[in-house]
């Protein structure tokens, strides 16, 4: 792999690099009943890395597939799809396209970004842990990354819910976000 040596890493040489969809998870969990977790991803998505000769001017962009979210659980599902939530038909994407590398230390970094889910647009920031780079046994130069964040559901019009006759809410505000995947050139 094209790698060189920055601030004590390994990195990719700058160019363009996709997400590898086969090697890439796009999940969520939110709070059910106040009391545990619904984990679910998003089946269908694309995105790519521009790394820039300073690393700390690079960029990002995904665009996640609203339709293609999954948690196991076909009637959850649809709710998530409909008015409710997502509103699938009305809003097809969310969307991503960070803004600037905020801040780093050793192999994270601090991403800040636009996330827009509806027609909603809100910056976010996001944790960034560089896992390293190689090449598989096939000749693919690959990178590797971890992101996460948390996010205000309700900030995004995602308002539904509904009281529990025991106090509390169905649905948690917060929804913490990870992917984990990996990359390659474009």
């Amino acid at each position: 792999m094209s790698t060189r040596t920055w601030e004590g890493l390994q990195i990719p040489a700058a160019g363009t690099y996709n997400l590898d969809a086969a090697h890439t998870s796009v999940g969520f969990s939110a709070k059910h009943m106040m009391v545990s977790k619904v984990r679910g991803k998003f089946e269908k998505f694309e995105g790519s890395v521009t790394i820039a000769e300073n690393p700390l001017e690079s960029s990002a962009q995904l665009t996640i597939q609203t339709d293609s979210i999954t948690t196991g659980v076909a009637d959850r599902d649809g709710h998530l799809r409909s008015d409710d939530f997502l509103s699938v038909e009305k809003y097809p994407t969310i969307t991503f396209r960070s803004t600037r590398v905020l801040s780093h230390s050793g192999d994270e970094f601090t991403v800040v970004g636009d996330l827009t889910i509806r027609d909603v647009t809100k910056p976010v920031e996001l944790n960034v842990e560089y896992g390293g780079a190689g090449t598989n046994p096939w000749g693919v130069e690959v990178w590797g990354f971890t992101i996460t964040t948390e996010i205000d559901r309700e900030e995004f019009g995602l308002t539904w819910n509904a009281a529990l006759e025991t106090g509390g809410v169905l649905v948690g505000k917060k929804i913490k976000i990870e992917v984990e995947g990996e990359a390659n050139p474009a």
